[in-house]
């Protein structure tokens, strides 16, 4: 009799696992992703407030510039004016406050410098500019000879005087955005930047 051997059948138990992520895998990639974004977003941020503040800083320096050239072609004093949203380029004399004294006493924008006789400046043009100053900007005066940041004011502006002999006060000036700032101080001679610190935040 021909018995059939039994057939040996293996068992063998696949389990079909789906591969995937975990609750936890997946709580700790968002929570990767927030932190990546969140730097991202702040670097942007401090990159933004330093690129404004360097390029306003750099315009009122031109604009320093600019007034004491204007004043020794037209041979009469001409000023910066600092009010709240903008910085002003005018002749001294239509500067508000340009007779106003400092605490120690002297004009602000140093001594007045009289207009040469004959022929009047007034033929020529007068010459007038701002700088818009929007958002959070704000803008500090520091006074020759003073430790004290005087901050800008409607009704009293801060003024610097640049007189037709190329002179100018040795003024400092902080421009500040949110919790960033620039200072800087400017030579007499040449209304250019002589010190310049910073803080980016």
């Amino acid at each position: 009799m021909d018995r059939k051997a039994p057939r040996m059948i293996s068992a063998v138990r696949t389990t079909d696992r789906r591969s995937g992520f975990t609750l936890i895998e997946m709580v700790m990639v968002l929570a990767l992703a927030a932190l990546v974004v969140a730097g991202a977003v702040g670097r942007m941020v401090y990159s933004s407030d330093r690129r404004q503040l360097e390029r306003k800083s750099a315009e009122i320096e031109v604009f320093a510039k600019r007034a004491r050239t204007i004043a020794q072609l037209q041979q009469k004093p001409y000023a910066l004016q600092f009010i709240p949203g903008k910085v002003r380029l005018l002749p001294f004399a239509e500067a508000a406050g340009s007779e106003s004294l400092m605490p120690s006493g002297r004009p602000v924008g140093g001594a007045r410098v009289s207009e040469p006789e004959g022929e009047p400046a007034a033929t020529v043009a007068p010459v007038y500019d701002e700088i818009p100053l929007e958002g959070e900007f704000a803008i500090f005066v520091r006074r020759w000879a003073s430790d004290t940041w005087l901050p800008m004011n409607d009704r009293q502006p801060q003024v610097w005087r640049f007189d037709p002999d190329g002179l100018c006060e040795p003024l400092g000036v902080r421009l500040t955005l949110s919790e960033s700032w620039v200072e800087q101080t400017y030579h007499p001679l040449t209304a250019s930047v002589t010190d310049f610190s910073t803080q980016f935040k």
